[in-house]
């Protein structure tokens, strides 16, 4: 009896230390390198952010933070490692409405579930994109690329490494009734060397990418993808304005962890990317391309993602997108 006693109580002490070390790890996380994992190539904006949210995270909370960049598939390969990575909060995803929202209208089969894979965490920001061309084209307005595109049906083509950057192109050409050509690649920065090099006719390009371009002469902007003009490139029109009333197309930036993670985990990631969201760096970042910081708590990402889900897939089907 007594043994089973000694034995009662050992298990019951094991108990109680595993929960008290549970819960001290959850009040001192993170205890090691925090890996954000982007689902698309160095040098793209995303990738752009989650440096910047890197640098955040290390100077607000003195995190150790690893940048995986996973690039391909529009994303997919990204999602998936993240969704099937242990749900410890120490590997998060930075990524945008490309992965969580827009390729479930893009692919017929996605090897993850966009909201029963992940847990929210929170947004950390909104833009706008850009349609830009090769300084050298005769394209110099929205006008110029219609009626070049009616004049030479089929002839022009564009490049997409994102599905914000592919959706923008596929509605205008829905929008301004032209035939041009689709021309995928794996990620925006592929895009732009070949946009820069003379293979493609123009692109939508995220600002935080195109901005520093156009400045530099490299390309030129011809209109914003917004409802309203960007405060970088106040001359730049929107779409809208040059000429197709109600074109509109944005993007945004959130983080996530995969499913399962301990609620104290949760709240604590929260907290520390809301925190870096509205530092000095991240805001003047943000409007310094034209774009804006926005932060949120998990239950309202969640919301906010499920009303994009339904804001995109009516954009998807009116510019007739078939699934791949």
């Amino acid at each position: 009896m007594k043994a089973l006693q000694r034995k009662f109580l050992l298990s019951v002490f094991l108990w109680a230390a595993n929960a008290g070390l549970s819960c001290s790890m959850g009040q001192e996380f993170p205890q090691g390198p925090i890996t954000i994992v982007v689902p698309f190539a160095a040098g793209s904006g995303t990738d752009q952010t989650a440096r910047a949210m890197a640098q955040s995270l290390s100077e607000e909370f003195n995190a150790t933070v690893v940048i995986d960049n996973r690039g391909g598939a529009n994303g997919l390969l990204a999602a998936q490692y993240v969704a099937q990575a242990k749900p410890t909060g120490y590997t998060v995803l930075l990524t945008t409405n490309t992965t969580q929202v827009a390729n479930q209208y893009l692919y017929k089969k996605l090897p993850y579930d966009p909201v029963k894979d992940f847990q929210p965490i929170g947004l950390i920001g909104r833009g706008s994109m850009f349609l830009v061309v090769n300084p050298s084209s005769q394209i110099k307005t929205v006008d110029d690329l219609i009626k070049t595109a009616h004049a030479r049906p089929g002839k022009l083509n564009f490049g997409s490494g994102s599905s914000s950057s592919r959706v923008g192109s596929e509605l205008l050409k829905q929008m301004a009734k032209i035939d041009v050509t689709s021309v995928p690649y794996k990620s925006n920065p592929q895009a732009v060397n070949d946009l820069m090099g003379g293979q493609l006719d123009y692109m939508f390009l995220d600002s935080s990418t195109a901005l520093p371009l156009i400045q530099a002469g490299r390309l030129r902007p011809v209109a914003v993808s917004a409802a309203t003009r960007s405060s970088a490139a106040p001359t730049v029109p929107t779409v809208a304005e040059a000429g197709l009333p109600g074109f509109e197309v944005t993007y945004w930036n959130a983080v996530y962890a995969p499913a399962g993670v301990a609620p104290d985990i949760v709240e604590k990631l929260a907290r520390m990317i809301s925190r870096a969201a509205l530092s000095k760096r991240m805001v003047s970042r943000q409007e310094s391309l034209g774009g804006e910081a926005v932060t949120s708590t998990p239950s309202e990402l969640t919301e906010y993602q499920a009303s994009e889900v339904r804001s995109w897939g009516r954009i998807i089907r009116a510019a007739g997108i078939e699934p791949e």
